[in-house]
């Protein structure tokens, strides 16, 4: 009678969903499937039970009132399926993207500034301009990525991005090229909040922080494909189209097939994977209930919206992407007038921002690497800031006058990038720490308005450069690296010393605040308020409760 009694249990959230879906019967297949993975005891039929009312619809569609146990030879199963489907798209299109945004560096060398007369700071403004737009479009793209079938809107943003790109070999001057490059900035704006989303849609928390930095490093990816298809193209010196203008047609025309390939692939959410089966999408949204953050909700509110603004964490997490795309957006788009001013040749220099790429990438695969091994992620953050100091000193200080230092200047100008881990745990943090799906996309919003204002715009103190200098400058980011002050950009990097001060001092206010969050809640577990214990909240995963309201949510730090 009790394994009667069990398997009674275990039956009827199928059933229920079933009815949900319209269906008449559930099959047998569909029965066994969930046994295999599932084990209902007669605790479990004391749980407390889901609140459809707060649930998305699609969501209601399969998730079970009290959550499914899923083995973890089961959930490695569902993990490579999702792997195979979702991560390459995130991976390939990132680093797409990537390489669409980092041509202008590498044009750069091509003779593009000469073939478009460009001047005193167009050059900079080129970079500049992407990163306004994208903070002129944040939000509604945010708003939008919540309500619209996220993997059509990114394939068709990528299509326009592409077009655009491709639109950069017709281009004659510098007006037509700062059109291009802002309505550049515009489409790709959906890339990296979209890719948040989808790594907290598919992945368990314990996992987002590797799929985050899988698509992220793909900025160390571009720099070494890009590199060496950049030198490939630097050989045109005859035909119809110069050099430059060959790599941006190229690069385009690919993007847009690359984004025909990304509406026809990438499901829109677990719950319209036509690719998977009806079983298997009810396991994989059973796998990221634990997650407590939520996997999907349309519906708008307000208390949401205003408990992101009064979250001392949006405020957090911003300042770390102020302070680490600073550096890099001046890093990134002047990385090669750069080492050419260490008297290194073309081919030499492009070589070298290949190495670059390389360590890049170690950076940030050793940095997750590290946090799976202690659970410390602020801390590695602060750790893996102090090269950067470092580096950053020698830059300004040691004179370049023999091949010496010309490696060492070139291995600190390598070693300042290390901060590069503090900017994309931060991101990983964003989609881990931030519950409610109002709430996440205001936050993500904002950090990626603080990502985009750290790129175009910096800490950079106007009155005194005016004193010293008596010249009247802008201080948007790239700018930061005036042309009359290269190659060395002694103001630039004495600017990037301020951000890792702030950035250090960040990661301590944040962690201590974490850190106090959770201890009241756990505090409010050990009064035996049922709410706090994390176990028991488990069930309430998908009713969209933000990272606040819900006590037995704890955060990651």
């Amino acid at each position: 009678m009790e394994d009667k009694k069990e398997q009674g249990s275990a039956l009827h959230e199928p059933e229920v969903k079933a009815a949900i879906q319209g269906k008449d019967t559930v099959g047998m297949s569909h029965l066994e499937d969930i046994e295999r993975v599932v084990s209902v005891t007669d605790k479990d039929e004391k749980k407390d039970s889901m609140n459809y009312d707060r649930v998305d619809p699609e969501i209601a569609r399969y998730a079970t009132s009290t959550g499914l146990q899923i083995s973890e030879e089961e959930n490695r199963r569902l993990r490579t399926m999702i792997n195979r489907r979702v991560l390459p798209v995130m991976i390939f299109t990132y680093f797409l993207q990537a390489l669409d945004k980092g041509t202008l560096s590498f044009t750069s060398i091509m003779n593009l500034p000469t073939d478009l007369k460009l001047h005193g700071q167009q050059y900079s403004w080129l970079t500049t301009c992407i990163y306004i737009a994208v903070l002129t479009v944040e939000y509604p793209t945010n708003y939008l990525i919540q309500r619209l079938p996220v993997a059509k809107y990114l394939g068709t943003s990528i299509i326009l991005w592409g077009t655009i790109l491709a639109c950069h070999a017709a281009v004659k001057g510098f007006t037509g090229i700062l059109v291009l490059r802002t309505l550049l900035g515009i489409f790709e704006a959906v890339c990296q909040p979209a890719f948040l989303i989808l790594s907290s849609m598919w992945y368990k928390r314990e996992e987002q922080a590797l799929i985050v930095t899988f698509w992220y490093m793909m900025n160390g990816g571009q720099q070494i494909v890009g590199g060496l298809l950049a030198y490939c193209f630097s050989l045109i010196h005859s035909g119809p189209l110069k050099s430059w203008q060959a790599i941006f047609l190229t690069y385009g025309c690919f993007s847009v097939l690359w984004g025909l390939f990304v509406l026809w692939w990438l499901p829109d959410s677990p719950m319209r994977a036509k690719c998977f089966s009806e079983e298997d999408k009810t396991l994989m949204i059973e796998r990221v209930r634990s997650n407590q953050t939520g996997l999907q909700n349309k519906r708008w509110r307000k208390d949401q919206f205003l408990e992101a603004f009064c979250d001392p964490q949006m405020y957090g997490y911003g300042i770390i992407q102020i302070c680490t795309t600073l550096p890099t957006s001046g890093l990134g788009a002047f990385a090669n007038i750069i080492i050419k001013g260490f008297h290194f040749s073309v081919l030499q220099t492009q070589l070298l921002a290949m190495v670059l790429g390389a360590f890049i990438i170690i950076i940030l695969l050793s940095s997750t690497w590290l946090i799976k091994r202690t659970g410390q992620n602020l801390l590695i953050m602060g750790i893996y800031v102090i090269p950067s100091f470092a580096g950053t000193i020698v830059l300004m200080t040691v004179v370049n006058h023999d091949t010496a230092t010309k490696a060492g200047l070139l291995f600190s100008y390598y070693i300042v990038l290390s901060f590069w881990a503090a900017q994309t745990l931060g991101m990983s943090m964003v989609s881990r720490n931030i519950a409610g799906q109002t709430k996440k996309s205001v936050v993500v919003a904002f950090n990626f308005v603080c990502w985009a204002a750290g790129n175009a715009a910096g800490m950079f103190n106007i009155a005194r450069i005016h004193l010293c200098y008596n010249t009247n400058l802008s201080h948007l980011g790239p700018q930061v690296f005036l042309s009359w002050n290269g190659p060395r950009y002694f103001i630039a990097f004495a600017t990037h010393l301020g951000c890792y001060v702030l950035l250090v001092t960040d990661i301590i206010v944040l962690r201590w605040y974490l850190k106090r969050q959770n201890t009241k809640k756990d505090r409010l577990a050990e009064a035996g308020v049922p709410e706090a214990d994390p176990k028991n909240m488990t069930v309430h995963g998908f009713e969209d409760l933000t990272d606040k309201q819900n006590a037995g949510f704890r955060y990651v730090y």
